[in-house]
């Protein structure tokens, strides 16, 4: 998709030996950058997390050295300034970026009201005003929401009036921090849609940060940029990065396909084009995809355990006569690991709601080891089934581990001797023993993740409900969390159901999903079969696995079977590693 101006004329972004320490650090964030960027180029740049990724996204839009202060060396040129010289007001008249979370960009009332914030505050003409909000809410497809607060919008939604916010001010560059990292398959793929077309038809250029990269590649991208521990690594086009091994080694999950082209024993070329699995030559690899998935054995294993929870005939409304879900009815055997997905506002959030006893069902009933549960309360629920939210922030209240690991057992009057007791077993199998006396504060992400499991844990409740596990996690953390919550599956017989987006997660770490779309239960059966369904993906807005599209190209005629052999395959690689 090269941009006929992006051969010719100064970058229009250009970073020369920069490097950059945050004055809280002692070892620099950014390592001797060198990248050049043209007007209308289209980068991805993606890498694990901590390796400097945001930290370039706040050198270019100013934040750094203004509000994140700390030491620079070497250039940077932005639309022909320095953003340490022209600060933050000065680069937004240049660079927009749009946040992870959305939420924390809103500023008006209503869509309109946010739109045109920027305008207000320079003084436009209310004539001009009014003609350019109505400009970009077509632009990003919002026109029929203008009236609506930012509340009542989805994920997609919300990115969508972000996106506007910085297209009204005509700015030159657009930022993307992790776009994708809190929408369904099918939302992300729209939102990825969208950011090609302003690219291609506003001559925008556009710099995405994202870990879901085979999700970012739907659409093409100029060139790919890899860091690691804050440094440039690689620097290429997709064609030329996937043939490598670079993803893989720097803990970047590469594209579904092209491991799979590689678990066959295949070196993939450049010249064969693999950006796209669609439009990617596959004839050189297929005989040797098709010999390994015929050599390739599973053992199958079934779970025939009772019951640890009854779904039956459930309805729920928020509001009567808008059932937010409809006569839902499912299983789920102890010992199980099952992934419930479906679009945002399936009613996926509502469902572990009811089962948790915050909300309580218009119909139906919930069991639980084959007892309605309906006459415990929430606190006596909370002792057999635990809830982790998506964010770790939500649930900790304690400053330190020790403390809010143990804070559950202290409310119900469990002496302080057994509390440590539990909190220290819990700790140890978290894996933060060594770090029980510190402050949370101290800890990463993906720490404080573990930390509000371990709070849960230490309950020992029978059924773990997670939300979201893995958001926003590079592929690194997704399975360092991943791992650590499948081990808890298999050593303590812990049965879990994650609520997620996620379609590899749902494959690699699940032998069962329940859909949900528009409040009804769409499906109920293996990931495979479900990701290899055109219907039920389409209806549920889920997306489809690119699995399914090199089995049809290699003329395989089971594509559910190559999607289990493949995720088999990969966890017997992972089993052997430990």
């Amino acid at each position: 998709m090269q941009n006929s101006q992006s051969d010719t004329g100064l970058p229009i972004i250009e970073f020369s030996d920069f490097s950059f320490k945050y004055r809280a650090q002692q070892e620099p964030t950014l390592q001797h950058i060198n990248l050049k960027v043209r007007k209308g180029e289209k980068i991805l740049i993606t890498g694990p997390s901590g390796c400097g990724k945001s930290t370039i996204v706040h050198c270019i839009n100013g934040l750094i050295p203004e509000a994140l202060p700390g030491e620079m060396s070497g250039k940077l040129s932005v639309c022909g300034l320095s953003p340490e010289d022209a600060g933050i007001f000065g680069m937004s008249r240049h660079v927009g970026t749009v946040l992870q979370d959305t939420d924390g960009q809103f500023i008006g009332l209503t869509v309109a009201e946010d739109l045109a914030f920027s305008l207000e505050n320079d003084n436009q003409p209310q004539e001009e005003l009014f003609r350019k909000v109505d400009e970009v809410a077509h632009i990003v497809g919002m026109e029929h929401f203008l009236k609506h607060a930012p509340s009542e919008l989805s994920g997609g939604q919300k990115q969508r009036v972000s996106m506007g916010g910085v297209l009204v001010d005509d700015v030159e560059i657009l930022l993307f921090d992790e776009p994708l990292a809190n929408l369904d398959p099918a939302t992300g793929k729209t939102t990825v849609d969208l950011i090609d077309r302003i690219c291609r038809e506003q001559d925008k250029t556009v710099i995405i940060i994202e870990h879901r990269l085979e999700d970012v590649l739907y659409r093409d991208v100029d060139r790919i940029a890899v860091m690691n521990e804050g440094k440039i690594i690689a620097d290429e086009t997709p064609d030329e990065l996937l043939c490598s091994d670079i993803l893989a080694e720097t803990g970047v999950r590469e594209p579904l396909y092209v491991t799979a082209i590689k678990h066959a024993g295949c070196r993939i070329r450049p010249e064969d084009h693999p950006q796209h699995i669609e439009s990617m030559n596959i004839e050189p690899y297929r005989q040797k995809v098709r010999r390994w998935f015929e050599e390739t054995k599973i053992p199958k294993k079934e779970n025939s355990n009772p019951y640890a929870l009854q779904i039956e005939h459930v309805s729920y409304s928020y509001q009567q006569g808008e059932p937010v879900l409809s006569d839902i009815s499912f299983h789920v055997r102890k010992g199980e690991m099952m992934a419930v997905v479906g679009k945002n506002g399936a009613g996926k959030s509502t469902l572990s709601s009811l089962v948790c006893g915050f909300l309580t069902p218009d119909k139906g009933r919930i069991l639980l080891n084959g007892e309605n549960i309906a006459p415990l309360s929430i606190k006596e629920r909370g002792e057999k089934i635990g809830m982790v939210m998506q964010s770790p922030n939500q649930m900790i209240s304690k400053p330190m581990i020790s403390e809010e690991v143990g804070l559950g057992l202290a409310v119900r009057g469990v002496s302080q001797e057994e509390i440590t007791e539990r909190v220290n077993r819990v700790l140890t199998i978290c894996g933060l023993y060594p770090m029980r006396n510190w402050p949370v504060s101290a800890l990463s992400f993906g720490q404080k993740k573990r930390v509000s499991i371990a709070s849960i844990l230490v309950m020992d409740p029978e059924i773990l409900i997670l939300d979201e596990p893995t958001a926003g996690q590079d592929f690194r953390h997704y399975t360092e969390i991943m791992e650590f919550l499948k081990k808890l599956n298999t050593d303590m017989g812990l049965t879990i159901l994650m609520i997620t987006h996620d379609m590899h997660l749902m494959l690699e770490y699940t032998d069962r999903a329940v859909v949900l779309a528009e409040g009804r239960l769409l499906a109920d059966d293996t990931p495979a079969r479900i990701l290899t369904d055109e219907v039920t993906a389409d209806k549920a807005c889920l997306k489809k696995t690119s699995l399914y599209d090199l089995a049809g190209k290699c003329g395989i005629p089971e594509p559910d079977e190559f999607v289990n052999r493949f995720i088999g395959y990969e966890r017997m690689q992972r089993e052997a590693e430990r």
